[in-house]
């Protein structure tokens, strides 16, 4: 069996570094046209570029910012020549943040967790499922969560296992919402993988604390999530639509 995406159009979050940079470079593999979204590192994303080619486009914003979540979409449809048939939002933000900071700065952490994590997450989805209704092929969602959502964080990482559960609970709407139309969504939730985001985790807990955690032998690394990604935008797992793939190293099993 081969997993096909030849010929999609795919827009990824965060799809320069860590896990969406092993999702860019999977879609690629199955055939895919991969719109790469970064926001800092520039010379990831020109690494992966001149790594893949023609194959990707790269888009910088910020998504912390609703006008600039718009800009991205926007300018996704006009590389595309006005179709898209799935986006990968994996973009993500991980702040620690001690329930002891000042209620402001405390609050500044939430609420930039929020933006990121939830409502651009929440605006990408509104606008591809509008694009999506205007295309015979209609087209898929998936959706980067994290166990987090389901058996909770450490305390300086509530924003982050709150933000994580809403994904959640959007993706199973839009599944529930608009399946009729075509459009299928997925939520994928990763346990500790791997990545420059999990280095703070690792810096301030340590790798041993990660690993005693897992019932594998080493932690999960970007290459060990994106095949999933790739088989949910084949097609081939369709009449999944609205549920979560856990790949967590069995450190939560549900």
């Amino acid at each position: 069996m081969k997993i096909d995406c030849a010929h999609q159009h795919i827009l990824v979050t965060g799809g320069t570094r860590g896990i969406g940079a092993a999702i860019t470079r999977t879609l690629v593999e199955c055939g895919a046209y991969v719109v790469a979204h970064y926001n800092r590192n520039e010379e990831s994303a020109q690494k992966l570029k001149k790594e893949l080619g023609s194959s990707i486009h790269l888009i910088k914003a910020d998504l912390s910012g609703a006008m600039e979540v718009a800009r991205l979409f926007s300018e996704t449809l006009d590389y595309f020549d006005g179709r898209l048939d799935g986006i990968v939002n994996n973009a993500g933000i991980a702040l620690s943040s001690d329930i002891h900071k000042n209620a402001v700065d405390w609050t500044d952490d939430w609420l930039k967790t929020m933006d990121v994590n939830v409502n651009a997450v929440g605006l990408l989805c509104k606008r591809s499922v509008v694009q999506f209704q205007k295309q015979d092929t209609g087209g898929r969602i998936v959706n980067i969560s994290s166990r987090a959502a389901f058996r909770g964080d450490t305390a300086d990482y509530l924003a982050y296992a709150t933000s994580k559960g809403a994904v959640v609970s959007l993706t199973k709407s839009i599944a529930r919402a608009f399946g009729k139309q075509n459009i299928k969504a997925f939520t994928v939730a990763p346990g500790f993988v791997r990545t420059d985001m999990a280095q703070q985790f690792i810096d301030q807990y340590g790798e041993g604390f990660a690993l005693d955690d897992i019932a594998l032998t080493k932690l999960t690394e970007p290459e060990d999530i994106s095949p999933t990604i790739a088989m949910l935008m084949s097609g081939l797992m369709d009449h999944a639509t609205g549920t979560t793939i856990d790949i967590n190293a069995a450190s939560y099993v549900h």
